[in-house]
Order: structure tokens, then sequence, then C-alpha cells
């Protein structure tokens, strides 16, 4: 496919999700809170899927880039108060202020960029990144909040329910992309051949996330995952 015109499709697939949120939080069919993890899920398995419409070619990853960086643009302009979403506002904030937009949800489009510029589909460490920011630090606070279970001792805001859940809904998400990628034949060595290091490097980025950090979840876990990935891929 021409590279513009995958640039193109991916867009249209993460506007049209994007605004769907949108609609159901505006209308209260979902609660903002809720409305705002099913973004940070759903977002990032969405955009990565996409990448396989890219072809191989030195200009992909750069328009790939490109839609995670429109979308940051428009939530630092909202976030700002340059424009006006009130939609957007109530899907991506916990108490309706814009600001809001400023940090977590602005902190993971700006991942999404330097991750599809660094690492593409030329390594898992990148994708494994990103799968375990939006499937495992996205599901923590859904799960933690709905599962009684007893706090971290280092961190009393965080509990083990929403720690396991970092773990298997990270580890689920990344094995789930990794084998698309692999039966797609982007990556060459088996399926098996990955599972050992998923499950160390989401094993630190669960760790990381336990930790008593708020709002910057996006770049640490993140971060740790990558520089896991980096040693163990």
């Amino acid at each position: 496919m021409n590279s513009i015109l995958a640039a193109i499709i991916t867009f249209a697939i993460a506007f049209v999700f994007l605004r769907l949120m949108d609609f159901f939080a505006q209308r209260s069919w979902i609660e903002p809170r809720l409305s705002r993890k099913l973004i940070h899920i759903g977002t990032g398995p969405l955009f990565v899927l996409c990448w396989l419409l890219f072809p191989n070619q030195p200009e992909s990853r750069w328009l790939a880039a490109l839609v995670p960086f429109m979308i940051v643009a428009q939530f630092a302009l909202v976030g700002l108060g340059v424009l006006k979403d009130e939609a957007a506002v109530q899907a991506m904030s916990r108490t309706g202020n814009p600001r809001e937009i400023l940090r977590g949800p602005l902190f993971y489009g700006i991942v999404f960029i330097v991750l599809t510029l660094v690492f593409w589909k030329d390594s898992p460490v990148g994708m494994t990144a990103l799968m375990l920011m939006s499937g495992g630090d996205g599901l923590a606070d859904i799960v933690g909040r709905r599962v009684a279970s007893p706090k971290i001792p280092w961190s009393r805001e965080k509990s083990l329910a929403g720690s396991v859940s970092v773990f298997v809904g990270g580890w689920l998400m990344t094995a789930i992309i990794l084998f698309v990628y692999v039966s797609a034949g982007v990556f060459a060595r088996p399926f098996g051949s990955y599972l050992l290091p998923i499950t160390l490097v989401t094993l630190i980025g669960t760790l990381v996330e336990s930790l008593p950090f708020k709002d910057v979840d996006n770049i640490t876990v993140t971060l740790a995952a990558v520089m896991a990935g980096l040693l163990v891929f």
C-alpha cells in the first residue's frame, strides 16, 4: 500500500475511535475515568496493527508518527484552552479540567511518536513497550478500582489486583501483537522464542508501575520496558 494512503487510513481509524469514546463520555454512557482508560488501552494496539499497512520504505515511519503527532497537537491545544472540545475534555480528564490533558494523555501521545520513530517495525522492543503501556498500565486503574485487594506496601494508592492486571494485560496484549507480526512475516524468529523476553519485560514494567509516581507512568513504565527490551530481545 502507498505510505500516504496508509497514514490516512491509520489517522481515520484513530480519529473514529477517539471520537467514539468522546461521544460516549459526553452523553454519560460511560464515566469519564473509564473512557480515559479505554482510550489508553485501545489506541495502542490499533495504531501498532496499522503499521502493517505501511510499505517498507524510509518515509513510512515518519508518516506513521505523523498520526500521533497530529493527535498530540490537538491534545495540547485543547489543554491550553486554544481549542474548545468539551467532548474530548470529558473523555480524557478526571475532573473536567482541560489542563489534565497536558499530563497523562499528552505524555502518552509523545511516547508513541518517539517509539514509532526509534524502533518502528525493525524491532519488537518499541511495540512491546507500547503494548505494556497500553494494555498493562491502562488496565490497572480499571481493575484496581473494581476488585478489592491488599494495597502495595510501598505505594498505598495502588493495589495488588491493579499490579496483577498490569502484568496480565501487558503480557497478553504484547503476545497478541507479536504473534500477528510473526505470522505476517515481519519477524523471522518463531513466536515461542518471544515468550520469555515478553515475560521478563512485562515483569519489570509491572514493578516500575507499582512505584508511587503520579501521572508519569506513561513515561516511567515505557522507559523501563525499552531498557529491559534492549537487553532481552
